[in-house]
Order: structure tokens, then C-alpha cells, then sequence
């Protein structure tokens, strides 16, 4: 059984396959619909041979379904039939939560994704808990995806971005009483060092984390 993973961003679309090596990166944005997704990796990937779709997706995502339009795409993505358009099945997870799956190792491991918002996920003795911190308020009446997402380091500078990044990596840290931070995401990359307790991730986690939703309790691809 071969999967194909669509890790839906803000700026890209990236797409791989467990039957090809290649990355395939599709522009994105504000005009970028669940139907012109399709439609975009479809054509991609028309020479790819896949089973199954797991669709990383930059919003809440409950019970494997889509709960709200997300905030740097177009519209129509809530109760939209993925598995009709791609014509296999499809699992849906949020995109932080997707490699925060992939980055996993053991114990408690908390996601932050440094990209166009803040993703966050909790990872507790190998099960996946997405969750919604990026609208928290953080300070001065601003939320913590307000001073670490993308609009705070144009705001703020790299030098001030990079402290508030250290800053609410100690505290969620404390908060949540873990004992592994991954930080991943594209911005992750303008750290110049890593938070203390952190690791850096990486987005070819995602990838793995897509092949893992699909995985049973031995480590097998589900036929």
C-alpha cells in the first residue's frame, strides 16, 4: 500500500509518496480552494501510483474532519469530500499535529510550528493530541502566534523574535510538563540557536507523520 501526503501550507503545498522520492511543491495562498488543491496535486502526481491520501491541514481538524475555513487559504474547505475528489481514501489531521506525529521519539513531546501562524501539538507515550495554542493570549493583549508566527517577525525583527520564540518555548514547556519540544516549521531556520530543552525539527517529518496515520500498532502500512 503506497501513501501520498499533502502537507497544506499558507505559501506551498508540498506533496510526496511513499513510491516516489520526489518533493513536489505547488504555490499556495489566499485563493488556493480545497477544489483547486486537488485539482493542482492530481495533476502533480498524475504518473503516481498511491492507495491511500493523508492531508496535513493548516486549521482545527476533529475527528478526522476539517472544523473551520482555514485563515491564509480560500474558502470552501469545511465538509468538502476529499475522498470523492482524490478517489481513495483520505485521512485528515492538522499540519502541526502531522509532524509533531512524524517527529515523535517517546515520553511527552510538544510540536510548535514556526511558520505563517504558530502550529502546536502534544504527543503523550505515542498518542497525538492536536491542539489550538496559537490564539492564547500571550502579551499586551496579543496572542502567542501574534509575537512567533509570521507576522511578528516582520514586526519585531529577528533579534527580538528569536527571544520571545525562547521565551514561550520555556513556558509551554513548564505548562505542559514535557520533556521533548520539537520545533519545526519554515521559520524555524532563523534560530540561531536552538531554545534550551528544544530540538529542531524537520519538514521531511511530515512526510512520516502522513505514512504513520496508516500505520497499525506493528509499524505496517494498513492494506
Amino acid at each position: 500500500m503506497h501513501v501520498l501526503v499533502v502537507d497544506i501550507g499558507g505559501t506551498h503545498i508540498k506533496v510526496r509518496a511513499t513510491s516516489h522520492r520526489q518533493l513536489v511543491k505547488i504555490p499556495s495562498g489566499p485563493d488556493m480552494t480545497p477544489r483547486a488543491m486537488v485539482k493542482a496535486v492530481r495533476e502533480a502526481t498524475s504518473r503516481w501510483s498511491y492507495d491511500a491520501v493523508s492531508l496535513g491541514y493548516p486549521g482545527p481538524v476533529l475527528h478526522g474532519r476539517i472544523a473551520s475555513e482555514p485563515r491564509n487559504l480560500g474558502t470552501g474547505w469545511v465538509g468538502f469530500r476529499f475522498s470523492r475528489a482524490f478517489a481513495r481514501p483520505v485521512r485528515i489531521i492538522n499540519d502541526a499535529a502531522m509532524q509533531a506525529l512524524g517527529s515523535y521519539r517517546r515520553g511527552r513531546m510538544l510540536f510548535l510550528g514556526l511558520g505563517t501562524g504558530l502550529g502546536t501539538a502534544l504527543v503523550v507515550d505515542g498518542v497525538l493530541e492536536p491542539m489550538e495554542l496559537a490564539h492564547l493570549p500571550y502579551k499586551k493583549g496579543l496572542t502567542y502566534e501574534d509575537y512567533v508566527g509570521k507576522a511578528g517577525l516582520r514586526r519585531l525583527g529577528k533579534k527580538r523574535w528569536r527571544r520571545h520564540v525562547a521565551e514561550v518555548v520555556a513556558m509551554l514547556k513548564a505548562a505542559l510538563e514535557v520533556n521533548d519540544v520539537v520545533i519545526g516549521g519554515g521559520n524555524a531556520k532563523l534560530l540561531k540557536r536552538v531554545p534550551k530543552g528544544a530540538r529542531l525539527g524537520n519538514n521531511r517529518h511530515a512526510f512520516l507523520g502522513g505514512v504513520r496515520l496508516w500505520m497499525d500498532e506493528a509499524g505496517d502500512v494498513r492494506r
